[in-house]
């Protein structure tokens, strides 16, 4: 379940809950301000109706006023829940967010590249919300991300920040569309990841890098000063010198251009750096005690300009700038490695994540695609929010989350189907998705003569055929045979809603002749993992020791036209 990011505090006798937020208008008392600033530090205390004093944990996601409910005052809570995935559109879904609640917003929309879409999850649902803006143009494009970028910035902290990872395509576009919603004084930079080799491209430039917009909500946001490492090479070139000590250092520079008229303009030891329009990096009585510790370098002729000692183990690692040449692409053997398109390596989020956000601050991924921006920040100590409005996505999602921790992380999900009547009114491909996850499964290659096979199982790697339908009758159990023998197997699965007497004796039949297919209905996938007793589950571990599917290859995915199809059709 997932964590309450913001305690909400149970509707009792000593209080009434209500979810109107600070700015109510209802009079506040004399010490409700005081109450509201111990909210935003995270701590509160509450005074029940027999005046009994309580505490009451409110993490720093909560929004709202307290008041003195024996007064006639209410205790006013808006709140939010991490560990939370949302399976629906992002639009929809952060208009239910209470303001000013998530502390750091990465985003990696699908890119806008010559108005094409590259299919991932291979369902409806992937291309519903943007299905249209692919055939409007770039402009459609915008104003659709406008929207999202708006309501991203309502659930901001005034400390928060936002980066948004597009492609050249589309990067400058965005960029004025950002300025427009955040305030042109509140960008911070233009980030260039470098995400592949050089590669030849048809008369042009070779196409190797990601752009990354970061924007703060404020001016004053929250930053760690992100650092890396120094080659070894550099510092064998310039951290060479050794006092005896053992301490190597670099002989800097004391004087920097420009006169001052203060201290560190003055001459010392008889060096005038103004003489040289320059000035001391330090005030004279600074350098007086630097040269006391030793920090001073002084040539052995006599003749030279005093050096700063920087010694070589005081270093505190090298400024990272905008331009991110150190983290490649994920590497095809690595472990992180899910295989689909638009994944992201974890790296590249460690740095985000690390720089702009602290422990325990809430972050929050609105296309949150196979989950490395929540994989990563549980990593890190991070409450996170992930909304995606693929089901199939969100199923991945869950299920790495759970892998990763080793179940000690088990995302609350909503949005996704837990009743029959759910499953009917997914869209077919969707349908598909959700059954071939269930039996941790893969899909099979979409070929013409494949007789309806449309995965196959875990491990034993047998045929699925997946049936949308009530009263399965025994004409598609004969095919799916022919199919399964064709196939080479003497063992498959047919889901559906419900199946025919006719059907159901096809099976007993064929067990007589060695062909074990075996006919699962809907209600028996919806069963709790424990609850299942049908073969099909993997008995020799628990889910999260399972490794997760591989990804869909491209010709076993849908084109985005059969999907848009499919969409605007009927169940």
């Amino acid at each position: 379940m997932g964590n309450v990011a913001a305690a909400r505090p149970q509707a009792q006798p000593g209080y009434n809950c209500t979810s109107t937020g600070p700015s109510s208008g209802r009079a506040q008392t004399p010490w409700s301000g005081w109450v509201w600033a111990s909210l935003r530090h995270g701590w509160t205390h509450c005074w029940t109706s027999e005046w009994t004093r309580g505490i009451i944990r409110i993490s720093r996601a909560i929004h709202g006023s307290l008041r003195h409910p024996g007064k006639g005052v209410t205790v006013t809570v808006a709140f939010l829940e991490s560990s939370v995935l949302y399976c629906e559109d992002n639009l929809r879904q952060l208009a239910q967010f209470p303001s000013e609640c998530v502390d750091l917003v990465y985003l990696d929309p699908p890119f806008f590249s010559n108005r094409s879409y590259e299919v991932i999850w291979g369902d409806e649902a992937e291309v519903r919300s943007f299905e249209d803006r692919w055939d409007g143009g770039i402009q459609v494009y915008v104003d659709w991300m406008r929207d999202r970028v708006r309501a991203l910035h309502r659930v901001l902290r005034p400390t928060g920040s936002l980066y948004l990872h597009c492609d050249p395509h589309a990067s400058h576009y965005l960029k004025v569309m950002l300025d427009g919603v955040f305030g042109i004084n509140t960008f911070r930079n233009e980030i260039i990841w470098k995400r592949t080799g050089a590669h030849s491209s048809a008369k042009k430039w070779g196409p190797v890098h990601d752009v990354i917009l970061y924007y703060g909500k404020g001016s004053r946001v929250s930053w760690n000063e992100p650092r890396g490492e120094y080659t070894q090479e550099y510092l064998d070139k310039y951290y060479k010198f050794d006092d005896g000590d053992g301490r190597l250092y670099w002989r800097a520079d004391l004087c920097a251009a420009g006169i001052r008229n203060g201290s560190s303009g003055q001459p010392w030891r008889g060096f005038a750096p103004a003489a040289k329009g320059m000035h001391w990096k330090f005030t004279t009585d600074s350098l007086d005690r630097l040269d006391t510790e030793g920090r001073i370098y002084w040539p052995a002729s006599g003749s030279g300009w005093p050096q700063y000692k920087r010694y070589r183990n005081e270093l505190k690692g090298l400024s990272i700038g905008d331009v991110w040449l150190d983290i490649d692409r994920i590497n095809p053997r690595a472990a992180e490695r899910l295989g689909y398109p638009t994944q992201k390596p974890e790296a590249l989020l460690q740095r985000i994540i690390a720089a702009s956000s602290n422990k325990g601050d809430i972050i929050l991924d609105p296309f949150c695609g196979c989950g490395t921006t929540i994989a990563v920040a549980e990593q890190m100590g991070r409450q996170w929010i992930g909304i995606d409005i693929s089901p199939t996505a969100v199923n991945i999602m869950n299920n790495r989350i759970r892998k990763a921790t080793h179940g000690r992380c088990l995302p609350k999900v909503i949005g996704l189907p837990v009743t029959e009547n759910d499953l009917r009114s997914l869209k077919p491909f969707e349908f598909q998705n959700w059954v071939i996850q269930k039996f941790w499964g893969i899909h099979s290659v979409r070929k013409s003569g494949d007789m309806g096979i449309d995965g196959y199982s875990f491990m034993t790697n047998d045929p699925i055929q997946v049936k949308q339908s009530e009263g399965v009758g025994r004409n598609v159990v004969d095919n799916f045979e022919t199919a399964v023998e064709r196939d080479g197997k003497n063992k498959g699965y047919i889901v559906a809603f419900s199946f025919t007497r006719g059907a159901r004796e096809e099976v007993a039949r064929a067990r007589w002749e060695r062909q074990m297919d075996q006919l699962v209905t809907v209600k028996q996938l919806l069963q709790p993992e424990p609850e299942r007793r049908v073969p099909f589950l993997p008995g020799v571990a628990p889910v999260i020791d399972l490794p997760l599917p591989p990804s869909r290859s491209r010709d076993a995915r849908p084109t985005a036209q059969e999907l848009i199809e499919s969409d605007r059709s009927a169940v």
